[in-house]
């Protein structure tokens, strides 16, 4: 059996209420599919949502068996999650 491929979803600069629904549907089809990569390096404001919507999506991919991963994050994007307390749960996939 072929390994599905690596799907790369590219975060937009502003991942507010408005960009969620898109970014949701991404998201949903491709931890359904294989494993998942979140590029992050172009935010530069991330809502509370979309955080919790990742890690969301972190665990389904985990259920799931695909790898999961939000890479390159930008220092807003880092510093979104450090505000929240998020660290702890986004230490095991944020990669680079």
């Amino acid at each position: 059996m072929a390994q599905a491929r690596n799907k790369i979803i590219a975060l937009p600069a502003i991942v507010d209420l408005d960009a969620l629904d898109p970014i949701r549907d991404e998201l949903i089809d491709a931890v359904d599919s294989g494993p998942v990569s979140v590029l992050g390096s172009g935010v530069e404001r991330v809502a509370t949502n979309a955080l919790f919507m990742l890690l969301s999506a972190a665990e389904t991919a985990r259920r799931n068996n695909f790898a999961f991963a939000v890479t390159q994050a930008s220092e807003p994007f880092r510093a979104a999650v450090s505000r929240l307390g998020l660290g702890a749960q986004f230490a095991a996939i944020m990669e680079g």
